[in-house]
């Protein structure tokens, strides 16, 4: 696919703009940059997300593959703001110090993301489930050193009222598993976070991280009244990346364009679209 498919049209409301900190996105997806084929892949499937924020794990991934390629050359860095993640620390000084890590290399790339970072502290390799009290004092860490802190976290609505009052300036809860595809699992506790998170604060922005499967999942989490959607695998585990990144950036503008609009209320019966009164051969006394 050459071309990227537009989400707006002159007749179409615009998608507002997601403020995270002192930064704002014009895009409300934000992509990773992993388990891509190969980097030629990746670059296309970033473009055709719509996204403006790209995720790279400072620890993990390899910024030069067997060919000697660097990853950055795949990414306009004149369009893209890089967000270091501390993917795969399991401590708080772990993470803490990866942060740090991030933050130099992008800066010395003149970046303007160098000050912000999506903070991982992982429980265990299996579920890859965060270590709450790692995260907590991570969080803590990072603010007072100046960073603006994305915080992922499970979908527990009092862990997440915690990292706000860390200072986290975005708090991320887990859909489901990192991963696993399996979408919102919870949406009661989606709910609950976003309740809590936002009271007093109808601005601070919640963005649904890990679990994403496909673009209905990113639908489902806007519709909920998140502010964004993180994702990788998604796409990138794909049959076809690039299409499902056109896939998941109609899907993430139709959700939030739906939460702002108003689902209808559910009902238990059917309520018929056009009036009784009035029909032809409508039953007397109806």
């Amino acid at each position: 696919m050459g071309t990227t498919t537009p989400i707006e049209t002159a007749s179409s409301p615009a998608i507002d703009q997601l403020v995270v900190g002192s930064r704002a996105l014009r895009s409300r997806l934000i992509v990773g940059t992993g388990k891509y084929a190969d980097y030629e892949a990746m670059r296309r499937c970033l473009d055709a997300s719509g996204a403006d924020a790209v995720t790279v794990a400072v620890r993990r991934e390899r910024l030069y593959n067997e060919a000697g390629q660097s990853l950055l050359d795949f990414i306009d860095l004149d369009r893209f703001t890089i967000l270091p993640n501390t993917a795969g620390c399991f401590s708080a000084a772990d993470a803490v110090r990866v942060a740090r890590l991030g933050r130099e290399i992008l800066s010395q790339l003149g970046n303007p993301g160098a000050s912000w970072v999506k903070l991982e502290v992982l429980g265990d390799r299996r579920t890859l489930l965060p270590d709450p009290a790692g995260t907590l004092q991570a969080t803590r860490e990072l603010v007072a050193d100046g960073f603006d802190v994305l915080t992922y976290t499970s979908d527990d609505p009092i862990a997440a009222a915690r990292l706000k009052e860390a200072g986290a300036v975005c708090v991320m809860p887990a859909g489901s598993p990192i991963g696993s595809g399996q979408g919102v699992l919870n949406p009661l506790n989606i709910s609950l976070c976003l309740e809590l998170l936002k009271e007093g604060d109808p601005g601070y922005p919640v963005i649904i991280d890990a679990g994403v499967g496909t673009a209905s999942d990113v639908a489902v989490a806007m519709e909920l009244g998140a502010d964004g959607v993180l994702l990788n695998t998604g796409i990138a585990g794909a049959r076809d990346p690039e299409t499902m990144a056109h896939a998941m950036r109609l899907a993430c503008a139709a959700g939030r364009l739906a939460a702002r609009a108003g689902r209808i209320p559910r009902k238990r019966y059917a309520t018929a679209s056009s009036p009784w009164a009035g029909a032809i051969g409508a039953i007397p006394g109806e």
